[in-house]
Parts: structure tokens; C-alpha cells; sequence
């Protein structure tokens, strides 16, 4: 019996999540740690917004997250694209794809913006030092 199962990945600026969705009993694990138990609040509640939105077509599936790079908002975002691409993956369903679009177009696309590079002459991409005349 082959065993139906999706792959997915999210980007969110160094953030890189990588989810897999299968037939199950609607668990949610990121990086082995169950949904419920993640902190911070602010980052759980992002990462549920794709399968509160699916409602009953992700109540019966499996979704494992491993995520790695940028900081813990970064990673919620990633992880929610990955979700929620995958759940329109495993259920290949073109309503739900729409809602998501609606609601939120970086819920299936990957947010493209990266750090600039540092230029010489700064500590950064745009600081400069100071000119002094004096």
C-alpha cells in the first residue's frame, strides 16, 4: 500500500521550513514539538491562521515542519507558507487555494526580500560613517 505524502518548503528572509503532509489524525509537529506547546504565542498564532482557515480538510491530516535559519518570526512565516502550500498540495483543491489567496497572498508564495549586501565604508547596507568638516 503506498502512503500518500507531500513535501513542501517556505522561505521567510534566512528562514527555511520544510513540511510534510500526510494521512493521520491532525497532528502538527514543528521541528518534533507539537503545535500546542510552541512559544511564542504571537508566532503559534500565525502558524495556525492556514489550517484555521482549511477547517475540516486539515482535521485529518499529519503536518511535520522542520525549519531552520532567521529568527523566530521568520520562522513562523516560513512555516505557514509551507503548511498551507502543502495542504492545497494534499488536497489539490482550487477553492481553498483561492481563500488563501484572498486572505493572504504569503501564505502560498515565498516572501522574495533578502538583506541587502554591506558596502565598504559602513557598518551596513546603508550606514555610512560620519563627515566631519570641522
Amino acid at each position: 500500500m503506498m502512503v500518500k505524502v507531500v513535501n513542501t518548503s517556505g522561505k521567510r528572509k534566512t528562514a527555511i521550513a520544510r513540511a510534510s503532509v500526510k494521512k493521520g489524525k491532525g497532528r502538527v509537529r514543528i521541528n518534533s514539538v507539537p503545535l500546542e506547546l510552541l512559544t511564542p504565542d504571537l508566532a503559534r498564532e500565525k502558524i495556525m491562521e492556514p489550517l484555521r482557515i482549511a477547517g475540516k480538510k486539515a482535521e485529518k491530516l499529519d503536518i511535520d515542519v522542520n525549519v531552520e535559519g532567521g529568527g523566530f518570526m521568520g520562522q513562523a512565516y516560513a512555516t505557514r507558507t509551507a503548511i498551507a502550500k502543502g495542504i492545497v498540495a494534499y488536497t489539490s483543491d482550487e477553492k481553498l487555494e483561492a481563500i488563501y489567496k484572498e486572505y493572504d497572498r504569503s501564505l502560498l508564495v515565498s516572501d522574495p526580500r533578502r538583506k541587502m549586501p554591506k558596502k565598504p565604508l559602513g557598518r551596513g547596507a546603508r550606514k555610512r560613517r560620519q563627515k566631519s568638516y570641522r
